[in-house]
Formats: structure tokens, sequence, C-alpha cells
């Protein structure tokens, strides 16, 4: 490994440099609970694409792992180190480079985070929709890893929906340009696609270029209050058999909600089990009328109370309240965080299964959703240094994603695979189409450096 430090020191300065590890383990992990790792060789602070690609190309010659992280607010493991690694730090990367009103995209670095992004083109008149609860936190590239959805996918789509053109460190340490900047373009295969969502297992991203849309109008909210999470399932599914699509349709239990209140006294802990909070966008007539109809659908379904705000800074508040529910819970243990997506028919028996499956592993599981579109976050809260429970919650987390695997649904929406969810796909996938994953790692990265170990085995 000397070697290999000698050989970095050559084509990148000192500073860039960190191997006195000492108080860097933050750096070597993600948040998931859990998911392993182990402190690398060193981490390089990357300033520009070409320290990158200076990285990349050392590790080629050594045969070196390479693990690439953001923010480091992942939830699957994705980002975790392992002995023999470099990690290259892309939080410096962190300049809005183009805005361009009139073809609407933005060009960034990886290390934007994701609000300030949004910051940014609101002051053009232009807003990115993609909007995981980490947006105050998570960075771009992290987004683009994972395929990040949030609040907003429900109506506006996933980050891959808005990734026009990624810049790429590849597996032969080659700087290349994927996608394009047009409003179409449909010229060979869509490899700037399949980067999304592939946890830096092909390439290194050093660059994306995003689609913008226009500001949206003010939002109308529509909270609905449950007895239990069937029920608020069940007014999800109404939702959906009339026909409506909300900008937003969010669920968050009063475990959640009072964790909030006990953090940030923001006493909006509801007299109801499960509460339903729902946006609409549509402007004029029209959103008025889908309002009343999410509200009817809420009624529908089972809700003990149901009302349209007139109150935008209400509205934002319960919305926020969402957001802040991750971070909450976790003040009162560690907390092991699931991410699966079913059809939204089976949200209502999805829901009541995984309140099951706590009672049977005596687990403590709160529950948030982007309900709207099936993307369950059941969180399984384990008291500080009980390994007892720890492994019931484990067990737990595994009997979830069979759960949703014979629902019809998918082992992840928008956390990705990491380690956390290496099985969950296996099982999820048949043979020939794992083994299409492996000639595609292969492929793009052979000699196997990027990432290794997260999301598929190649060996």
């Amino acid at each position: 490994m000397d070697t290999l430090i000698e050989d970095l020191l050559a084509v990148l300065p000192a500073e860039k440099l960190l191997t006195d590890l000492d108080g860097l383990d933050g750096y070597a992990h993600d948040d998931a609970e859990w998911a392993p790792w182990e402190l690398p060789v060193c981490f390089v602070r990357a300033r520009s694409a070409e320290d990158v690609q200076a990285v990349v190309r050392v590790c080629l010659r050594h045969g070196v792992p390479v693990v690439a992280r953001g923010a480091g607010t992942g939830l699957s493991g994705g980002a975790n180190a392992m002995a023999g690694s470099v990690v290259v730090l892309l939080e410096q990367l962190n300049r809005v480079l183009e805005i361009n009103e009139l073809e609407r995209y933005a060009v960034v670095q990886p290390g934007v985070i994701n609000d300030d992004l949004r910051a940014a083109v609101a002051e053009h008149g232009l807003w990115y929709p993609p909007d995981p609860a980490s947006s105050p936190w998570s960075t771009i590239g992290g987004n683009v890893a994972t395929n990040a959805g949030g609040v907003c996918c429900v109506k506006y789509g996933v980050t891959r929906d808005y990734v026009l053109e990624v810049q790429l460190v590849t597996g032969t340490g080659e700087l290349v340009r994927l996608g394009r900047r047009t409003a179409k373009g449909v010229a060979g295969y869509d490899l700037a696609g399949l980067i999304v969502g592939s946890e830096g297992t092909l390439g290194i991203v050093t660059e994306v270029t995003l689609r913008l849309r226009p500001e949206r109008p003010a939002e109308q909210t529509v909270a609905g209050h449950f007895d239990s999470l069937t029920a608020a399932g069940e007014a999800v599914r109404e939702v959906a058999a009339a026909g409506l699509t909300p900008s937003a349709l969010e669920l968050v239990d009063r475990t959640c909600l009072q964790a909030v209140d006990d953090w940030k006294n923001m006493g909006l802990a509801a007299e109801a089990a499960v509460v339903l909070l729902g946006r609409v966008d549509t402007p004029g007539p029209a959103g008025d009328r889908e309002a009343a109809e999410l509200l009817d659908a809420f009624e529908r379904g089972g809700a003990t109370w149901a009302a349209r705000s007139s109150d935008t800074a209400e509205g934002d508040a319960l919305f926020a309240a969402r957001r802040l529910a991750y971070p909450a819970l976790e003040r009162l243990g560690p907390v092991l965080t699931e991410d699966v997506c079913v059809p939204k028919a089976a949200v209502p028996s999805m829901l009541s299964r995984i309140e099951r499956i706590g009672r049977e592993r005596d687990v403590v599981i709160a529950n948030i959703a982007h309900a709207g579109d099936g993307n369950l976050h059941p969180l399984l809260i384990v008291p500080a240094g009980d390994d007892a429970a720890r492994e019931r919650a484990q067990l737990a987390f595994a009997d979830i994603i069979d759960a949703a695997l014979a629902a019809g649904g998918t082992v992840t929406g928008e956390h990705g695979v990491g380690l956390l969810k290496r099985d969950g796909l296996v099982a999820e996938l048949s043979d020939p189409v794992l083994a299409m994953h492996r000639a595609v790692k292969t492929a793009l990265d052979p000699q196997g450096i990027f990432n290794p170990g997260k999301v598929v085995e190649t060996a």
C-alpha cells in the first residue's frame, strides 16, 4: 500500500490525500444501521473531475477498489468502505455550473446539496422536482446513485426522469459524457439512464445535467386521520381508484409525529393512529375540484376526520414534520430503515402485514410512506445496546422484504440495494436477469474496482 500512496501523491497534491485516518470513521460508511464497513487505505478529497480520473487510473494499475462518497446520507450501505480500498470524497465538487432558462436544464457537480439546487433554480422561476426527505443534506450525486425519489415523485417522477447527461470516469479510466442536453434524443443505448441507480458500481459521476420544470403553483393540502394503518391504506387505494394523481400523498403514523413533537415541540401529534397528507398543485377551479375529490377519497377510505387546509403555513408544517420523522426517531435508538414498494392495490394489506411482523418479532416499527406510489418506509427502532432486539429487527427486515415480493413489489423504491438489500435483489430477479446485471458490471468495470460487493456480486 505504500506504493499506492506514493503513486497517488505523484498525481495529486498532498493536501487532497488523507492517510491519517484517526477521527475519520464517519467518512467510511453511510447512515445504514449495521451495514458492514472497514477503514480504507486513504480518503481523497476530489476537487475536479480530473482528480477523480487520476485516482481511478492509479487504482486500476494497483487493482484497488474505489468507493465514491457524497454526503453519506444513504440508508443501504452503498457508500461503505472496505479494507484496502480508496474512498473518493466528492463533497467539495459542489458548484452549480450552469442554469439554462431557455432549455430548462441545470449543470451541477455531484456534491451539490439537493435543496441548494432547488433554491438556485427557483431564482430563475424554475423547479427541480425530485425531493427525498434528506433533501436538506443529501447530494445530487447520491440522488443519482440511488435514483432517489421523494414526496413529489408520485406525480413528477424520480431522479432518472430528470437526468439528461452525466460526465463519468469509466472502468478504463476515461472521462466521458453520456446522454444529451436536447429535449429529445434516442441515438444509441440509454447509457446515462443505466448509470442512474447504479450506486457507483459502473463508474464515478463527476457532473450531471438535470432537466428542470417551470415553477409550479401553490399547493392545497388535504389531511386525514385514521384509526389504523390498514384504514389509511384503504384511503390510498381509494385515491388511486378515483384516478387522482396528487402532487404528494404521504403517510405518517403517531409514533413518528410524537417523536417529532418531543424533539421540535411542533405540536403536531394528532389524535389519530395515522395521518395521511395529500397535496394538489393543479391551479384554478380544476385544482379545487381535485382537492375536493381527494377529500372524498379519504372519507371513503375510512377517515375519522379529514379537511382541506386553507393555511399554507399549516400545510407546510405538516410536511416539515414528515421530513423530520427519520432524524427524530434516531433519537430513540438505532433505526433500521426499510424501503419496499408495492402496487397501490396492495398498500392496505402490506401495511397490515408490517404491523403483524412487528408483533411477531417483538419489534417497534414506526411507519412513514410515499403512500401515493406504494413506497413504504417501515422504521425498525431498537434500544441502544440491545443485541437481542437487533437480531429480531434484522429478521423483521427480511420478513418485510419477503412480504413485499409476495405482494408483487420490489425490495427498494429509492434507497438502493447497497449491502442491505443484496439478498432481496437475488430473490426478486430471475437467474437470467441477474446474469444480465453481472454482464453489464463486467463490461463497464472490467477490473471490478468500482464499489465491489454492492448491488450484485460478480463472482
